[in-house]
């Protein structure tokens, strides 16, 4: 990257730093110097010219392959190549990343293991400044875990998906968003090498799912900050969509965008920095009934690090018609009789600690309860987990997660222990 320094320049600096320094801290000459000590002193110096001028080549050399774009605007690449090994003991709703646990006839195959690479992300970033009298921002965040081709090598073969895709111009005390981002409610999540594809706690507490959406927001404080946002996102019900062709969904056919507001507080620096936010969602659904349903939330959302390695993160949501903002109601809009709008109360919790600056270690909670007198088919879903997150030397990361996830159908609970191992690095 154009702004990275490499450990060679670094070197060399360091070089030039103590050839200088050991320059100056020469004794002044006298009136007659001597012959050997003057022979030093240039040698000296032209070690020192020659450094300097290999440092130059080098930002010369680096300068001209640093990428940038069409209009010169340089550009940053950042990425994780993941590797995932898992496990699970009965049947889920998807083998490597389980949101919650299929109900099955009674001797049906059951559990297995496998490994996937398609958690795999990469990411483009640009900065430029004094764009309408702000700075802005534009990013692009995808990952492989937009399904598989129909083929013997099934997720080795994954599909590229889209995950965030935003343009961004702040004013300081004013900032526009327009793209493709998570909802303005919900815009926490856990922390997981396992869950990159889905966040973790999805069905299970974690309102997550990216939408388009226009974005804008206020705010003011210094060591005290507060704002206000409002936000205009595309309306979804979560219904599956076809191959090629797409038609209006549940919640698009009622010709009403979702609608979000959030206030918010935060304090402390930006290396730990502390918030806590309130939400409010509206928007419409119409699952072919003869009016349309009224999706809504309430939420509240947090991140609050304490003491000097600790940190608490979470949300919370209670409200109707959820499934659309990422499986809020355990993926349900209505109860099964397709017409009551399914109320639901839910949200996660996760503390993280930093044993070192490479090691983290952290375990969390997510329940989602729909309201059993709406007649749903999955009444509760709720996951425990535990992880550790390990970064033993240069781009190298490591993970290993136990989770365990219990849904409770009308006859009974029914749980899943998925076990996975993560391998990869980060650039």
């Amino acid at each position: 990257m154009a702004n990275t320094w490499s450990s060679t320049r670094v070197t060399t600096i360091a070089a030039i730093a103590v050839t200088l320094v050991t320059l100056l801290a020469q004794p002044a000459m006298a009136q007659t110097p001597d012959r050997q000590r003057l022979d030093s002193l240039q040698m000296r110096l032209e070690e020192a010219e020659a450094l300097l001028e290999m440092l130059q080549q080098q930002l010369a050399t680096e300068s001209e392959t640093a990428l940038r774009t069409r209009s010169r605007v340089a550009l940053e690449l950042s990425g994780r190549v993941l590797m995932n090994v898992f496990s699970n003991d009965k049947e889920t709703n998807n083998a490597d990343v389980p949101m919650y646990r299929k109900q099955v006839p009674d001797g049906s195959l059951k559990g297995g293991m496998g490994m996937s690479i398609r958690q795999t992300s990469l990411g483009a970033a640009l900065t430029v400044h004094d764009v309408l009298g702000g700075t802005f921002t534009g990013d692009l965040d995808v990952d492989f875990f937009g399904g598989q081709v129909p083929s013997p090598g099934g997720r080795t073969f994954p599909l590229l998906r889209i995950r965030t895709a935003r343009a961004i111009v702040d004013w300081g005390r004013s900032q526009l968003l327009i793209g493709q981002e998570q909802p303005l409610v919900a815009n926490v999540n856990p922390l997981s090498l396992a869950s990159v594809g889905a966040p973790n706690f999805s069905y299970a507490g974690n309102l997550w799912l990216w939408l388009p959406q226009i974005r804008y927001g206020i705010s003011g404080g210094e060591r005290l900050r507060y704002g206000v946002q409002v936000a205009a996102l595309a309306p979804t019900s979560a219904e599956p969509a076809a191959f090629f062709a797409t038609g209006f969904d549940a919640a698009e056919r009622t010709n009403t965008p979702f609608l979000q507001s959030r206030l918010h507080l935060g304090w402390g620096d930006e290396f730990r920095p502390a918030e806590f936010g309130i939400g409010v969602h509206y928007g419409k659904v119409n699952d072919n009934a003869a009016e349309a349903q009224t999706s809504s939330a309430i939420t509240a959302d947090f991140v609050l690090p304490f003491l000097s390695r600790f940190e608490l993160r979470g949300e919370a949501f209670s409200g109707q018609v959820l499934a659309g903002l990422g499986g809020g109601g355990i993926g349900q809009n209505f109860g099964t009789d397709s017409l009551t709008p399914l109320r639901s109360v839910g949200g996660w919790l996760q503390l993280n600690y930093d044993v070192t600056s490479r090691l983290l270690v952290g375990a969390g909670f997510g329940l989602d309860d729909p309201n059993d007198d709406d007649n749903p088919m999955l009444l509760r879903n709720a996951t425990t987990e535990a992880h550790l997150h390990w970064r033993p030397a240069g781009p190298l990361v490591m993970g290993l997660e136990w989770r365990s996830t219990k849904t409770r159908y009308a006859a009974s609970n029914y749980p899943n222990t998925h076990i996975n191992l993560a391998f990869g690095f980060e650039f």
